[in-house]
């Protein structure tokens, strides 16, 4: 990376932006989120007008908001954002860099508009563990099918400690994802039916038929949150992190929590 460019941006014309609007579609099927058009200024609702129909059929800006940037425009999609100029004529995603400390303010800003309140998740459909004293948190959503999932808890959750963990079971990678959330939900001992398949690879016996699992309620829940891939870990700050840290990079995040 060349040391005098201020700004690091991919470039797309609007035929990108097609290109951009059906990966988005493919994503987890969620629903058109609400959009903020009241706190846009009538600049900001000028530019939405222009840019959501080159964002491909069905795609909302949840907001659009104005940057500091060389006269950009942030569009928020999803929890992911592009930048756009006032004529919406060109699309640009990629991060903006301080050019002296090369701080991401793109990621500074995607991690604010994607915290959550940590207090107010659900956690009545998720499993709960407790290591040590349990003073410290972390929510992380899983696939019974994920590989990264799987090596997290045989490495870093296996070396950490003094944290309470809740596990919620996302299906999002195989069909039979949710089969075997159920049969390890309906387990007896669900914590333990989760780490044999985890981290042993036992797989749980058949749910009885009468069992109901929260698996349409964390798969709403997910969706809510724009989570795509697995494991996504939540921190008691309301941050996140995608996909699987190791024992250091962990720690350092517990650190870092006021």
């Amino acid at each position: 990376m060349k040391k005098h460019k201020v700004l690091v941006l991919g470039v797309l014309a609007l035929m990108a932006a097609g290109a951009y609007a059906q990966a988005e579609k493919k994503k987890a099927a969620a629903p058109v989120a609400a959009t903020t058009t009241s706190s846009e200024t009538a600049v900001e609702q000028e530019v939405r007008k222009l840019v959501e129909p080159r964002l491909g059929e069905g795609v909302k800006a949840e907001s659009v908001k104005l940057t500091p940037y060389s006269g950009l425009f942030e569009v928020r999609i999803g929890n992911d954002i592009v930048y756009t100029d006032r004529k919406a004529e060109y699309l640009f995603t990629g991060n903006i860099l301080n050019s002296k400390t090369y701080e991401s303010y793109t990621r500074a800003r995607l991690d604010e508009i994607n915290k959550i309140k940590f207090a107010e998740l659900p956690f009545d459909l998720a499993m709960k563990v407790v290591k040590g004293d349990g003073k410290r948190a972390i929510a992380i959503f899983e696939d019974p099918n994920c590989g990264y999932c799987k090596k997290f808890r045989q490495t870093t959750l296996k070396e950490v400690d003094n944290v309470t963990i809740y596990t919620f079971m996302y299906n999002i990678l195989s069909e039979d994802s949710a089969i075997k959330s159920k049969n390890i939900w309906c387990s007896a001992d669900r914590v333990k039916a989760w780490d044999d398949w985890m981290i042993d690879g036992k797989q749980a016996a058949t749910a009885p038929a009468n069992c109901t699992s929260p698996n349409e309620k964390v798969s709403e829940l997910g969706r809510k949150f724009h989570i795509s891939g697995t494991p996504t870990i939540f921190f008691t700050d309301g941050s996140r992190a995608p996909g699987m840290l190791d024992t250091a990079t962990l720690e350092k995040k517990f650190a870092s929590i006021k």
